[in-house]
């Protein structure tokens, strides 16, 4: 095949093992035949629309086998996929629709209200749906029907765009991140290497795809190899426990906010998670208690690190370390590097913070249209510059202690909430918790606590601050605490900190 990049996957896997289940949606099967065929005529029906190689093709949607078939055959014929949150409002991703120049839009018909509020104000221009077509709007499935199924074979080179990922935004305007088809290839290679990928593997993808992990630490390792994956339109916590039953998942990512979901839900003590292998979960920090209530199901409960800039692995715990090194991000992937620096880019320290770089073949090739971000992201030896904080043990083991720029200076001393969130876990009334750092006259900024409490739990301000007590320095204990139902958090689960300083600015003493 001339076509080396992730458009090829299909016809590959197709050839290898026709037959095989390869994806299972709302109870429907599709084989790696079945697969391989609906992405060709896709290819064809979009080359019929005028797509040639380099245009953009989005996919703005759920969980569904359209957004795998609109990877596949968008690099079927050298084109780049841009895959779309369908959580965002119609004024945040019009922006991002415009951005990336997209020539078609591919759209869930459940979005039909947020498709009609952008078409407006971008110039897309072919709009396809999943559900009926009309006048403005062809249909997915007619298109599919209506194509040619002759083998495509247009030459893909690795070093060639393959995807546009929006990073979640939590600092700012969205920013495209531009991965080659060997950034997420090789991306794939550290996967299967670190989890030990079977082609056996049976997937829950449950966190959503149009996110960097669930594409591409889940979906495409499980594909390559000639796994099944599970695929859940949105995640649910309940159903999800009856999917690993009925299928005998053996593996699933999860951001930590689902694993909670899921240990909380009413079907966990009695579910059936014996084909589990492993559980992977990453996008956040992962609090102890929670790593510690998958261990005591018998559950191998891993995490790791990374970023949309690293197609995102970067660091891994294995399975074999989960329990001696439970909290850590783990060692670099096998065909990645990584190393905490000083601001002078000096190595720390042991038990030192610094911030996190990154090289390797799964780097970005920098930000869609901004290369005065791209240079200040990426040193010129190649080195990404990450902006999380993280610390190494004496035995190479990365803890990751949060953003660079989450940290706060209280009185002279360098403050990470991560640290202080890590305590607040601990307190057996919180369910989740944020730490900010907020003014103050006296020490210049102090930590300001944002607690959720356990449903039926209480607990007065006064009552978590004293939970401090010999578990932390005292300047890094918070001054103050608030209580809320929820905290904002975007579509891969972090907390949006950014909300948390417009709405507590100024901090109410304890209660």
């Amino acid at each position: 095949m001339r076509n080396q990049g992730i458009g090829s996957w299909p016809a590959r896997r197709a050839r290898m093992a026709p037959g095989r289940t390869a994806i299972i949606c709302e109870g429907r099967r599709y084989s790696y035949s079945e697969v391989y065929g609906r992405v060709t005529r896709l290819a064809h029906a979009l080359r019929g629309l005028g797509v040639r190689p380099g245009d953009r093709v989005a996919y703005l949607g759920w969980n569904l086998p359209a957004l795998p078939e609109t990877l596949f055959a968008v690099g079927t014929i050298g084109a780049v996929f841009v895959p779309l949150n369908p959580r965002l409002a119609p004024p945040e991703l019009a922006p991002i629709v415009a951005d990336c120049g997209a020539d078609v839009l591919i759209w869930d018909a459940s979005l039909a209200e947020t498709v009609a509020a952008i078409r407006p104000q971008v110039a897309v221009g072919h709009y396809i749906t999943t559900g009926p077509g009309d006048a403005q709007t062809r249909g997915y499935e007619d298109m599919i029907d209506g194509a040619a199924q002759e083998p495509i074979d247009e030459p893909v080179g690795l070093d060639e765009l393959c995807m546009i990922q929006y990073t979640s935004g939590t600092s700012g305007r969205p920013k495209g991140v531009m991965l080659t088809h060997a950034n997420i290839a090789w991306n794939c290679y550290n996967i299967l290497i670190d989890v030990d990928v079977a082609s056996s593997e049976v997937s829950l993808v449950s966190a959503p795809m149009f996110h960097t992990a669930a594409l591409n630490q889940l979906f495409l390792p499980t594909f390559i190899k000639g796994g099944r994956a599970v695929l859940m339109l949105s995640f649910d916590p309940g159903r999800a426990l009856d999917l690993i039953a009925e299928h005998k998942v053996t593996w699933m990512f999860g951001v930590p906010a689902m694993f909670d979901a899921m240990a909380r839900a009413d079907g966990w003590a009695q579910a059936d998670l014996s084909s589990v292998r492993i559980l992977m979960c990453g996008g956040a920090p992962v609090p102890g208690t929670l790593i510690r209530t998958y261990q005591d199901r018998g559950l191998t409960f891993v995490q790791g690190y990374g970023l949309t800039e690293s197609a995102p692995g970067a660091l891994f715990l294995r399975a074999d370390e989960s329990v001696s090194k439970a909290g850590s991000a783990g060692t670099p992937c096998f065909f990645s590097d990584v190393r905490v620096v000083r601001t002078d880019l000096t190595d720390v320290g042991v038990n030192e913070i610094g911030e996190v770089i990154i090289s390797g073949p799964n780097v970005m090739r920098g930000y869609w249209q901004l290369p005065d971000a791209t240079a200040a992201t990426i040193l010129d030896d190649g080195w990404l510059r990450t902006g999380d904080g993280a610390t190494v043990d004496a035995d190479g083991y990365v803890f990751i202690s949060g953003r660079v720029k989450d940290m706060f200076i209280s009185g002279g001393e360098n403050v990470y909430p991560a640290e202080i969130e890590a305590v607040l876990f601990q307190h057996p009334a919180v369910a989740d918790c944020a730490v900010i750092g907020v003014s103050d006259e006296r020490w210049g900024e102090v930590g300001h606590a944002v607690v959720v409490l356990k449903e039926g739990s209480t607990a007065s301000a006064a009552e978590v601050l004293r939970f401090f007590d010999g578990k932390l320095a005292r300047y890094k204990i918070p001054r103050t605490v608030d209580f809320a139902g929820a905290l904002p958090r975007n579509a891969s689960g972090k907390v949006l900190k950014t909300r948390l300083r417009q709405h507590y600015g100024t901090a109410s003493p304890p209660a």
